[in-house]
């Protein structure tokens, strides 16, 4: 077990040096704050999200957050929890979190890399799409719990409802 462990490490890539090729041809703001993490701003339909990616080298695994920006006052916070436990039931990847220390509600997903050459491009074009179209997704149904009073049934109900035909 350790002799594979060693000779994975030693193979895998930082997915962090693809991610920032990726982040430049889109023209999007960003930081390498260190060889370890990244920190991206991308414009919505909703609202500005701030993306962050942390790769873990030991674990072969890369962390990837991203924050909507939306502040949950005090009083709306045990609402928008109830929010979150909903919308994580209706996610096949990643989740939605409001840890006991944040302000904002963020998505969040790890991507486990060890056993191969490490992250294609694909896959962290994909990891980037998916979180956007989800924050975007439910970002009015955090708004209609934050600032619209609704309860977090009520919030997702009026977020999914797809539309037929044209206008």
């Amino acid at each position: 077990m350790k002799l594979m462990t060693a000779e994975t490490k030693s193979a895998l890539r930082n997915p962090l040096d693809l991610m920032e090729e990726i982040v430049s041809a889109n023209e999007w703001l960003f930081d390498r704050a260190s060889n370890e993490e990244l920190a991206i701003e991308v414009q919505g339909r909703w609202s500005d999200y701030r993306i962050f990616a942390v790769w873990q080298h030991e674990l072969g695994a890369l962390q990837f957050s991203c924050q909507l920006e939306l502040k949950v006052p005090p009083q709306r916070r045990t609402p928008v929890c109830e929010l979150v436990s909903e919308l994580n039931g209706r996610l096949w990847l990643g989740h939605f979190d409001l840890g006991p220390e944040m302000v904002m509600p963020t998505f969040r997903h790890t991507l486990l890399l060890r056993g191969g050459s490490g992250a294609s491009a694909e896959q962290l074009e994909d990891l980037v799409e998916f979180a956007i179209a989800e924050c975007e997704r439910f970002y009015p149904a955090f708004q209609f719990v934050i600032w619209g009073g609704k309860s977090a049934s009520e919030a997702v109900a009026s977020s999914i409802l797809d539309t037929v035909g044209v206008a």
